[in-house]
């Protein structure tokens, strides 16, 4: 044997050898480098790039998110001894399966599948998430993941989103669907608006099972100002506010509203022809902005993953407490007004969207997720929102949450959408859920001081 092909297979068995010599990666190692935040960011993101595709209403498009974060919170709670699952603190929901004793889990392994999971099931185009998970898993396996461990999580991940999806099948949803609301042309009642005069969006929303509201009616807003075409009516003052503020919006106020229009299906009109865009629902933003301040703050996974699951808790909560106003007053959106009785070719700045007007929806879920979002976070916390610059809708830095929940209201009257009286009463509104959702909600097992 030549002295070559001696030295080669000495270094071979060396490096074999070595090889030998790696320990596999400890359940506290793999462990570690899978509890990056933004796995479960990039996860979170891949949902709002499908909602935003598929045209989800945002009642709905809240729905989704809060059961994907309830499979992800539950899938992760076993890694963190401080926080405790939300079984019997959410409106008929039991907390699911355990993790089997004695048993190594890569919890945030399950946490992203369980998510993902209940994505899939609740959104349409699936083939979205094909590309993404490929190499997604991927990840962990580079982690030190071993095999065993691997596939015992995504099944724990498959078993959580199963529990999970079983509770939304219970929610009323499905029967929900396929309603219509009865316009009747009343004198101040809702009519449908241009361009595309849609029919109203979820005018069943309402019997939706509440997660932590103990009724949809529980922080129902005081009534709004008597519908009166008298000159000096309290109805009439804020329909002339609406209007002259459409006519004399400058370009700081037109940033605002476009900023916040958060409109998911705006329809764009060039002649005879219509088409739609798509766009983010206020929903996906505020969570947007939860993940900003998040790493921000550098929040670990656990902290994360709470915020993004007690906000979307804020956010569904607003909006069936906001849905069960508006198709009780039923009242007339400020376009079909001015149009009919001051000026036939005044416009709104933004495009109004196909449901009754009061209270503004904007106003109800913003104020519920920044006060949820204070609560954990802390107050006074400056950002600068880029959510939607991808979407064209620029960049605005805030100095807090209530801040940015208080421009997101006004943005209504700047788009001219929205009466005053359906801000003001809405923020209100808002900000009773959110204190309930953080009241009610506990995910630590001891009080813990806000940061």
């Amino acid at each position: 044997m030549s002295k070559r092909l001696l030295s080669s297979g000495l270094f071979v068995l060396f490096l074999l050898g070595m090889s030998a010599c790696q320990k596999p990666a400890t359940p506290a190692e793999y462990n570690a480098k899978a509890a990056n935040p933004e796995y479960y960011n990039s996860a979170l993101n891949k949902l709002t790039q499908v909602v935003i595709h598929d045209i989800f209403s945002p009642p709905v498009a809240s729905r989704i998110y809060a059961y994907a974060n309830l499979a992800g919170y539950e899938a992760l709670v076993s890694f963190d001894p401080q926080y405790e699952s939300l079984g019997g603190k959410l409106k008929r929901f039991q907390a699911g399966p355990k993790p089997e004793a004695g048993k190594d889990y890569c919890f945030p392994l399950a946490s992203t599948h369980a998510f993902l999971t209940v994505a899939r099931a609740l959104t349409f185009s699936v083939d979205y998430y094909d590309e993404f998970e490929k190499s997604f898993y991927e990840q962990y396996k580079k982690d030190g993941v071993p095999d065993e461990v691997y596939d015992r999580s995504m099944a724990y991940g498959e078993a959580v989103a199963k529990h999970i999806l079983d509770y939304a099948a219970k929610d009323n949803y499905k029967q929900t669907r396929g309603f219509k609301h009865t316009v009747t042309n009343a004198e101040g009642t809702w009519v449908p608006t241009p361009p595309a005069y849609m029919d109203a969006a979820e005018p069943q929303w309402n019997k939706l099972r509440c997660w932590a509201m103990d009724t949809c009616s529980q922080f129902m807003p005081p009534r709004p100002p008597a519908y009166s075409i008298a000159k000096d009516s309290p109805y009439q003052k804020e329909v002339m506010e609406v209007y002259e503020t459409g006519k004399q919006t400058d370009k700081q106020k037109q940033d605002i509203a476009y900023f916040w229009d958060d409109n998911a299906f705006v329809m764009n009109v060039a002649g005879h022809v219509m088409y739609a865009s798509k766009k983010m629902t206020p929903g996906g933003h505020w969570l947007g902005i939860a993940q900003t301040v998040a790493r921000q703050q550098k929040l670990n996974l656990m902290q994360t993953v709470e915020a993004y699951t007690l906000t979307s808790f804020a956010l569904t909560d607003g909006f069936i407490s906001c849905w069960d106003e508006k198709y009780r007053s039923n009242m007339v959106r400020p376009e079909t007004v001015i149009n009919k009785y001051i000026d036939p070719k005044w416009t709104p700045f933004l495009q109004t969207p196909p449901f009754p007007e009061y209270p503004s929806g904007h106003s109800v879920i913003s104020t519920a997720a920044a006060t949820v979002l204070t609560r954990l976070m802390g107050d006074n916390v400056a950002f600068t929102d880029s959510t939607e610059f991808q979407y064209g809708h620029g960049v605005r830095s805030f100095k807090s949450f209530l801040e940015a929940a208080n421009e997101a209201s006004i943005s209504r009257l700047y788009g001219g959408i929205h009466y005053r009286s359906a801000l003001v009463n809405g923020q209100v509104e808002g900000e009773k859920v959110g204190q309930w959702v953080i009241q009610k909600i506990r995910t630590r097992k001891s009080v813990v001081a806000t940061r």
